[in-house]
Protein backbone atom coordinates (compact mmCIF):
# COMPACT_ATOMS: atom_id res chain seq x y z
CA UNK A 1 0.00 0.00 0.00
CA UNK A 2 1.11 3.33 -1.20
CA UNK A 3 0.74 6.54 -2.65
CA UNK A 4 0.33 6.95 -6.20
CA UNK A 5 3.17 9.45 -6.12
CA UNK A 6 6.03 6.98 -7.65
CA UNK A 7 7.45 5.68 -10.46
CA UNK A 8 6.28 1.99 -11.43
CA UNK A 9 9.86 1.31 -11.91
CA UNK A 10 11.17 2.09 -8.59
CA UNK A 11 9.01 -0.64 -7.32
CA UNK A 12 10.77 -3.05 -10.02
CA UNK A 13 13.81 -4.10 -7.64
CA UNK A 14 11.58 -4.92 -4.81
CA UNK A 15 9.20 -7.08 -7.03
CA UNK A 16 12.64 -8.77 -8.42
CA UNK A 17 14.48 -9.61 -5.85
CA UNK A 18 13.75 -12.74 -4.83
CA UNK A 19 14.39 -13.95 -8.24
CA UNK A 20 16.98 -16.82 -9.41
CA UNK A 21 19.10 -17.73 -11.85
CA UNK A 22 17.42 -18.72 -14.84
CA UNK A 23 13.93 -17.27 -14.19
CA UNK A 24 11.96 -15.08 -16.83
CA UNK A 25 11.14 -11.88 -16.00
CA UNK A 26 8.17 -10.12 -18.17
CA UNK A 27 7.63 -6.71 -17.68
CA UNK A 28 4.99 -3.47 -18.68
CA UNK A 29 7.06 -0.89 -19.88
CA UNK A 30 6.09 1.24 -17.40
CA UNK A 31 9.02 -1.03 -15.23
CA UNK A 32 11.23 -0.63 -17.72
CA UNK A 33 14.49 0.74 -15.96
CA UNK A 34 17.56 0.14 -17.73
CA UNK A 35 20.09 -0.43 -14.62
CA UNK A 36 17.84 -2.70 -13.19
CA UNK A 37 17.58 -4.69 -16.45
CA UNK A 38 20.99 -5.02 -16.73
CA UNK A 39 21.38 -6.40 -12.89
CA UNK A 40 18.77 -8.92 -13.75
CA UNK A 41 21.13 -9.48 -16.93
CA UNK A 42 24.02 -10.07 -14.90
CA UNK A 43 22.24 -12.52 -12.29
CA UNK A 44 21.22 -14.55 -15.47
CA UNK A 45 17.66 -13.97 -15.37
CA UNK A 46 16.21 -13.50 -18.64
CA UNK A 47 13.03 -10.65 -18.82
CA UNK A 48 11.22 -9.44 -21.62
CA UNK A 49 9.10 -5.92 -21.98
CA UNK A 50 7.98 -3.31 -24.53
CA UNK A 51 10.01 -0.86 -25.82
CA UNK A 52 9.50 2.76 -24.71
CA UNK A 53 8.69 5.08 -27.97
CA UNK A 54 11.51 7.34 -28.58
CA UNK A 55 14.22 4.93 -27.36
CA UNK A 56 17.81 5.36 -28.93
CA UNK A 57 19.48 2.52 -30.51
CA UNK A 58 21.39 1.39 -32.81
CA UNK A 59 21.15 -1.95 -34.75
CA UNK A 60 24.00 -3.85 -35.02
CA UNK A 61 22.77 -7.19 -36.40
CA UNK A 62 19.31 -8.12 -38.36
CA UNK A 63 18.77 -11.54 -37.44
CA UNK A 64 16.00 -12.05 -39.95
CA UNK A 65 16.13 -10.59 -43.80
CA UNK A 66 12.50 -10.48 -44.05
CA UNK A 67 9.06 -10.97 -42.61
CA UNK A 68 8.07 -14.14 -40.94
CA UNK A 69 4.77 -14.36 -40.34
CA UNK A 70 4.02 -12.02 -37.62
CA UNK A 71 7.17 -11.48 -36.97
CA UNK A 72 8.64 -7.94 -39.08
CA UNK A 73 11.91 -7.86 -37.68
CA UNK A 74 13.96 -9.06 -35.39
CA UNK A 75 17.60 -7.38 -34.30
CA UNK A 76 20.44 -6.90 -32.01
CA UNK A 77 20.50 -3.35 -30.96
CA UNK A 78 22.70 -1.23 -28.55
CA UNK A 79 21.23 1.41 -26.87
CA UNK A 80 22.92 4.70 -28.01
CA UNK A 81 21.27 7.02 -25.44
CA UNK A 82 23.03 9.85 -23.80
CA UNK A 83 22.18 7.88 -19.79
CA UNK A 84 20.48 4.28 -21.26
CA UNK A 85 24.07 3.40 -23.38
CA UNK A 86 25.48 3.77 -19.80
CA UNK A 87 23.10 1.99 -17.63
CA UNK A 88 22.81 -1.00 -20.41
CA UNK A 89 26.09 -1.06 -22.52
CA UNK A 90 25.36 -4.93 -23.27
CA UNK A 91 23.78 -5.93 -26.20
CA UNK A 92 20.24 -6.28 -26.83
CA UNK A 93 17.51 -7.94 -28.54
CA UNK A 94 14.47 -6.02 -30.67
CA UNK A 95 11.38 -8.01 -32.19
CA UNK A 96 8.62 -5.89 -33.83
CA UNK A 97 5.46 -8.13 -34.26
CA UNK A 98 2.18 -7.55 -35.52
CA UNK A 99 -0.03 -8.51 -32.58
CA UNK A 100 -4.11 -9.04 -32.53
CA UNK A 101 -5.36 -6.41 -29.94
CA UNK A 102 -9.23 -6.58 -29.35
CA UNK A 103 -9.48 -7.95 -32.97
CA UNK A 104 -7.19 -5.61 -34.55
CA UNK A 105 -3.31 -6.14 -35.48
CA UNK A 106 -1.49 -3.81 -33.88
CA UNK A 107 2.57 -3.48 -34.34
CA UNK A 108 4.41 -3.35 -31.38
CA UNK A 109 8.18 -3.49 -30.26
CA UNK A 110 9.59 -5.92 -27.38
CA UNK A 111 12.80 -5.75 -25.71
CA UNK A 112 14.69 -9.11 -24.45
CA UNK A 113 18.29 -9.65 -23.13
CA UNK A 114 17.79 -13.49 -24.35
CA UNK A 115 19.51 -13.61 -27.64
CA UNK A 116 18.52 -17.98 -28.16
CA UNK A 117 14.82 -17.85 -28.13
CA UNK A 118 12.62 -17.89 -31.46
CA UNK A 119 11.27 -14.22 -31.86
CA UNK A 120 7.82 -16.06 -31.84
CA UNK A 121 8.27 -17.37 -28.11
CA UNK A 122 9.76 -13.73 -27.07
CA UNK A 123 6.14 -12.24 -28.72
CA UNK A 124 3.89 -15.32 -26.81
CA UNK A 125 5.48 -14.41 -23.54
CA UNK A 126 4.68 -11.15 -23.04
CA UNK A 127 1.03 -12.00 -24.43
CA UNK A 128 0.83 -14.19 -21.37
CA UNK A 129 1.38 -10.89 -19.54
CA UNK A 130 -2.01 -9.49 -20.93
CA UNK A 131 -3.72 -12.12 -19.07
CA UNK A 132 -2.55 -10.13 -15.62
CA UNK A 133 -4.34 -7.45 -17.28
CA UNK A 134 -7.64 -8.51 -18.14
CA UNK A 135 -7.40 -10.22 -14.14
CA UNK A 136 -7.16 -6.49 -13.13
CA UNK A 137 -10.03 -5.66 -15.58
CA UNK A 138 -12.36 -7.74 -14.32
CA UNK A 139 -11.97 -7.12 -10.39
CA UNK A 140 -12.02 -3.29 -10.90
CA UNK A 141 -15.27 -2.86 -13.47
CA UNK A 142 -17.46 -6.14 -13.00
CA UNK A 143 -16.45 -6.49 -9.06
CA UNK A 144 -16.86 -2.30 -9.01
CA UNK A 145 -13.15 -2.72 -6.94
CA UNK A 146 -12.46 0.87 -8.60
CA UNK A 147 -15.09 2.43 -5.83
CA UNK A 148 -13.89 2.06 -2.06
CA UNK A 149 -15.84 2.28 1.03
CA UNK A 150 -13.20 3.52 3.46
CA UNK A 151 -10.17 5.13 2.31
CA UNK A 152 -7.89 4.40 5.32
CA UNK A 153 -5.37 1.94 4.97
CA UNK A 154 -7.01 -1.22 6.45
CA UNK A 155 -10.88 -0.40 4.91
CA UNK A 156 -9.60 -0.70 1.30
CA UNK A 157 -6.88 -3.80 2.19
CA UNK A 158 -10.42 -5.54 3.74
CA UNK A 159 -12.20 -4.35 0.47
CA UNK A 160 -9.33 -5.82 -2.15
CA UNK A 161 -9.30 -9.21 -0.10
CA UNK A 162 -13.31 -9.43 -0.42
CA UNK A 163 -13.53 -8.96 -3.99
CA UNK A 164 -10.18 -11.18 -4.56
CA UNK A 165 -12.06 -13.83 -2.35
CA UNK A 166 -15.23 -13.46 -4.55
CA UNK A 167 -12.95 -13.19 -7.78
CA UNK A 168 -11.53 -16.98 -6.98
CA UNK A 169 -15.19 -18.43 -5.58
CA UNK A 170 -16.52 -17.35 -9.20
CA UNK A 171 -13.71 -18.84 -11.41
CA UNK A 172 -13.81 -21.73 -9.43
CA UNK A 173 -17.39 -22.30 -9.69
CA UNK A 174 -17.23 -21.26 -13.65
CA UNK A 175 -14.64 -24.00 -13.64
CA UNK A 176 -16.25 -26.58 -11.81
CA UNK A 177 -19.69 -26.04 -13.77
CA UNK A 178 -17.81 -25.84 -17.31
CA UNK A 179 -19.40 -22.40 -18.19
CA UNK A 180 -18.35 -21.63 -21.87
CA UNK A 181 -19.37 -17.72 -21.61
CA UNK A 182 -17.60 -14.61 -19.82
CA UNK A 183 -16.88 -14.11 -16.52
CA UNK A 184 -19.04 -10.94 -16.58
CA UNK A 185 -21.89 -12.55 -17.37
CA UNK A 186 -21.63 -15.37 -14.73
CA UNK A 187 -21.48 -12.94 -12.28
CA UNK A 188 -24.43 -11.03 -13.59
CA UNK A 189 -26.57 -14.44 -13.71
CA UNK A 190 -25.43 -15.21 -10.06
CA UNK A 191 -26.11 -11.82 -8.87
CA UNK A 192 -29.64 -11.96 -10.66
CA UNK A 193 -30.66 -14.71 -8.25
CA UNK A 194 -29.06 -14.14 -4.79
CA UNK A 195 -31.93 -14.04 -3.52
CA UNK A 196 -33.59 -17.21 -4.63
CA UNK A 197 -32.88 -21.17 -4.40
CA UNK A 198 -31.50 -22.04 -7.50
CA UNK A 199 -28.44 -24.15 -7.48
CA UNK A 200 -25.40 -22.85 -9.38
CA UNK A 201 -25.20 -25.86 -11.52
CA UNK A 202 -28.52 -25.68 -12.48
CA UNK A 203 -28.00 -21.55 -13.79
CA UNK A 204 -24.52 -22.72 -15.52
CA UNK A 205 -26.52 -26.12 -17.31
CA UNK A 206 -29.57 -24.30 -18.77
CA UNK A 207 -27.87 -20.85 -19.41
CA UNK A 208 -28.27 -20.42 -22.91
CA UNK A 209 -29.98 -23.57 -23.96
CA UNK A 210 -33.54 -23.87 -25.04
CA UNK A 211 -34.66 -24.96 -21.58
CA UNK A 212 -34.33 -21.41 -20.48
CA UNK A 213 -33.30 -20.41 -16.67
CA UNK A 214 -35.63 -21.43 -14.04
CA UNK A 215 -38.04 -18.40 -12.95
CA UNK A 216 -36.60 -15.71 -10.51
CA UNK A 217 -38.77 -15.78 -7.44
CA UNK A 218 -37.12 -12.56 -5.83
CA UNK A 219 -39.41 -9.32 -5.97
CA UNK A 220 -37.55 -6.61 -7.22
CA UNK A 221 -37.39 -4.98 -3.45
CA UNK A 222 -35.40 -7.49 -2.12
CA UNK A 223 -32.81 -6.34 -4.51
CA UNK A 224 -32.50 -2.85 -2.44
CA UNK A 225 -31.87 -2.85 1.41
CA UNK A 226 -34.59 -2.30 3.67
CA UNK A 227 -35.73 0.85 3.89
CA UNK A 228 -33.82 1.93 1.09
CA UNK A 229 -36.26 4.23 -1.33
CA UNK A 230 -35.97 3.82 -5.25
CA UNK A 231 -35.36 6.84 -7.33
Amino acid sequence: MDTAAHNDNKRARELCAGLHEGKIAVFDRAYVDFKHLCDLAKRGIFWVTRAKQGMKCRCVKRLIKKREGNILRDDLIVLSGQNTKSHYPEVLRRVRALVEVDGKEREMEFLTNNLEWIASSIVALYKCRWRIEVFFKETKQTLQLCDFLGHNKNAVQWQVWTALLLYVLLRYQAFVHRWQHGFKRFFCLLRSSVWDGIRVESLAKLYGTAGGIPSMRAAVDQLYLPGLKRI
